[in-house]
């Protein structure tokens, strides 16, 4: 078993597995097993997060095409997007060039990073995403919120940075995970509320949180 341990712990560096032991209580064997739940929890969470990510790109496409007046909605003449997004949506239609994808609107939207979205409710800078994209459709997106755009989009930012933390393995156990997840299901709601109880019914996080190996509390990273 030690040599087990000892051998996990030169496969993935004592600096990575350090903030695991620390926060187990200073043993080795405590801060993996804490390494193994952060892992198991976080698969849970991109699960749920995936799905949150597709719910809300179809939503956001959905009035964007609308407002837009045509499926490739970012030719649109109206539109005006920041510098970072016109360089996302290049890229997406780069990619899909280099793929030898047809290109279809599907196809490049499919292809738009979950930031991308985040962002088109932000409040855009110079482009004033308020003015253009949110009070003339994106609003719409979300018929089930009655809020402002500048409360949900650090709902949305909050969830993206969760994202970011799991997809370059990073630890999320000193998150309010809990939380979290309440969050991802409470904005589904606002969309299809349908989706968000299929999720809830279906997620794994909530038993992964309540097997939780040790304290490591919050505050959030």
């Amino acid at each position: 078993m030690m040599a087990d341990i000892v051998a996990l712990e030169r496969a993935l560096s004592a600096g990575r597995l350090e903030p695991y032991v620390k926060a187990a209580g200073g043993g080795l064997a405590e801060g993996i097993q804490l390494y193994e739940w952060n892992t198991a929890v976080s698969a849970a969470f991109f699960e749920v997060l995936g799905h949150f990510e597709v719910v809300l790109r179809n939503a956001l496409h959905e009035q964007l095409r609308v407002l837009g007046g045509r499926e490739d909605w970012w030719l649109a003449p109206r539109f005006d997007f920041t510098p970072p997004a016109n360089d996302m949506i290049a890229k997406a239609c780069a990619e899909m060039g280099r793929r030898g994808a047809s290109g279809s609107p599907g196809h490049v939207v499919a292809a738009l990073p979950f930031g991308f979205w985040v962002a088109l409710l932000s409040a855009g800078g110079d482009c004033n995403y308020e003015m253009s994209l949110w009070r003339p459709g994106l609003r719409q997106a979300f018929p089930g919120y009655s809020g402002t755009r500048a409360r949900l989009h650090p709902r949305l930012n909050t969830l993206r940075l969760l994202r970011n933390r799991i997809a370059h393995h990073e630890p999320i156990y000193r998150r309010h995970l809990a939380a979290d997840h309440d969050t991802v299901l409470e904005v589904v709601g606002w969309i299809v509320p349908g989706f968000a109880n299929w999720m809830r019914q279906r997620s794994r996080v909530p038993n992964f949180l309540a097997q939780r190996p040790f304290s490591a509390e919050p505050p959030c990273d």
